[in-house]
């Protein structure tokens, strides 16, 4: 069996995904056949892999940073939500139901245990290194009888667990030791130590801190990583896009032509995979942003409705804010708009759903000739073809099947004047592709905008995966970071009170 390392978080959004990335790639530079591995994975944004399994986009990319194909074994279990309350359920690739939060944490998700447990022990038998990625925070008191991605994959594959903190939020040490201190002694025996995550400025200034910290809970901090603008890195959840901020908080480069081109996206509720735009904000001189106001749309030269786990109520969302009277009167006016998945069967003119939504007979905006029917079983794959006259690839994640009735075709969707829709997500990534629908949307737009004639977006993508890994390089112990994967956690780790509170009598029905 090979060795691992649990990379837990003090909080949501601390940083996990990007580290456990950057170790993946670090240890790929230095020879360690390494996969990427989170048990569960709530999440909007997924990936299809070869083998037609849909797992979390972020694991997707910790794979690309490993330099490995991903595959349902390094996300078994991901949910995703369809409103504040319930999920669907993707095992091991394929969905089997809807389920509420508290009927999956009430007995499935201790049940999945054996599942992801085999699935990690697998990869160990193939791979030099596992790393594993924890979901939130390990010291969720309420979740831990029935946890099985933070510290309950820990204790079962008896691995160490690095505690990422985000200092730029503030509060770390607070964390740190909190975080510590609200797990039992079993727990905290595997938590070795942390990493301090987005520092700005002298790291002398913080060094008595991370003493005193290593006084206070006897384990040492592993590394202290700057701040970085601007990663590109795929986020987890769509649901927490900043409206109107730039994409990823990239810099725009300089237009290649006289004209910037300025992409609005209409931010709709359970967006997924907006990560489609990223493709475009990588272009020298394109403007992206969220927006969720139909004047924000005016000076718009490209609209994206993007895809949602949520079809009927993006709809009624675009009419309530009045984007869907705006979209309609850019198609009348010949202004580009470009529907993916979700936002392609908003577009269409009919929506019959009986399974995500449960609505029924639908009207959609009428902008496309596309009738939409949505089937029970979800349509997952990684299409190739063409379009623009130029090689495309995308991949597919949608119940709803199209019929499409007129319009020219573009990819599995249509075109009608400047008006196009496709259920493929990725296509942006192919390059060529890319220029020749930005070259179509400028002459519509009227704008002087040229493509920058070498922009790779996977060259990008190299890029900003080995700038995590020289994150890692240059900024944490490797040497003791070696140790724990290949050792395991460190003999003796004291114990911090007051441990993990006793486990709360259930309550019955009758009490709530």
């Amino acid at each position: 069996m090979s060795g691992g390392l649990l990379v837990a978080g003090t909080t949501s959004d601390a940083g996990k995904s990007v580290v456990t990335a950057g170790i993946c790639r670090w240890l790929t530079r230095k020879g360690v056949s390494v996969a990427p591995f989170k048990a569960q994975n709530m999440s909007l944004n997924s990936f299809v892999t070869r083998e037609g399994a849909e797992i979390g986009r972020a694991q997707a990319m910790q794979a690309q940073a490993a330099r490995v194909e991903p595959t349902a074994l390094m996300n078994p279990v991901l949910l995703k939500p369809g409103g504040d309350r319930s999920s669907q359920v993707v095992l091991m690739g394929k969905p089997v139901g809807e389920m509420s939060a508290r009927g999956y944490h009430g007995g499935r998700q201790a049940a999945l245990l054996d599942t992801v447990v085999g699935c990690l022990e697998e990869l160990r038998s193939t791979y030099d290194a596992v790393i594993c990625e924890g979901a939130g925070s390990p010291a969720e008191i309420n979740l831990r009888r029935t946890d099985i991605v933070n510290m309950g994959i820990a204790r079962a594959a008896r691995f160490p667990v690095l505690v990422v903190g985000d200092i730029d939020r503030g509060g770390v040490f607070a964390s740190f030791f909190g975080t510590t201190a609200l797990l039992s002694a079993a727990d905290q025996e595997l938590v070795a130590g942390y990493l301090v995550n987005k520092f700005r400025g002298d790291v002398s200034l913080l060094e008595p801190g991370l003493d005193m910290l290593l006084g206070l809970t006897g384990r040492r901090t592993y590394g202290v990583l700057p701040f970085q603008h601007g990663l590109g890195i795929d986020e987890e959840d769509g649901l927490r896009v900043s409206l109107r901020g730039a994409v990823r908080e990239s810099v725009v480069a300089p237009p290649v032509g006289d004209d910037v081109l300025r992409v609005a996206v209409c931010a709709v509720p359970l967006m997924s995979n907006f990560t489609d735009v990223d493709a475009l904000a990588a272009e020298p001189g394109v403007v992206v942003r969220f927006v969720d106001r139909a004047e924000e749309l005016v000076d718009a030269d490209l609209v994206v409705v993007p895809g949602t786990r949520g079809t009927v109520r993006a709809l009624r969302w675009l009419r309530e804010r009045g984007l869907a009277d705006a979209l309609a009167r850019r198609a009348a006016e010949g202004r580009p708009v470009l529907g993916i998945c979700g936002g392609f069967q908003v577009l269409g003119e009919h929506i019959e759903d009986e399974v995500e939504s449960k609505a029924g007979s639908v009207d959609g905006l009428g902008l496309l000739p596309v009738r939409v029917r949505f089937a029970r079983e979800k349509t997952l794959a990684r299409p190739v073809g063409e379009a623009l006259g130029e090689p495309v690839e995308g991949y597919e994640i949608h119940h709803g099947v199209a019929e499409v009735t007129g319009g020219e075709p573009f990819l599995d969707g249509c075109r009608v004047g400047e008006v196009w829709g496709t259920h493929w997500h990725g296509s942006l990534e192919s390059d060529a592709f890319r220029r020749r629908f930005l070259i179509e949307v400028a002459r519509a737009a009227g704008r002087r905008f040229v493509p920058a004639p070498d922009t790779s977006f996977g060259t990008l993508r190299e890029e900003q995966l080995d700038l995590l890994g020289d994150l890692i390089e240059e900024h944490a112990d490797t040497d003791a970071l070696w140790n724990l994967i290949e050792q395991g956690p460190p003999a003796g780790l004291p114990f911090i009170a007051p441990g993990a509170p006793p486990a709360a009598p259930t309550r019955t029905k009758e009490a709530l």
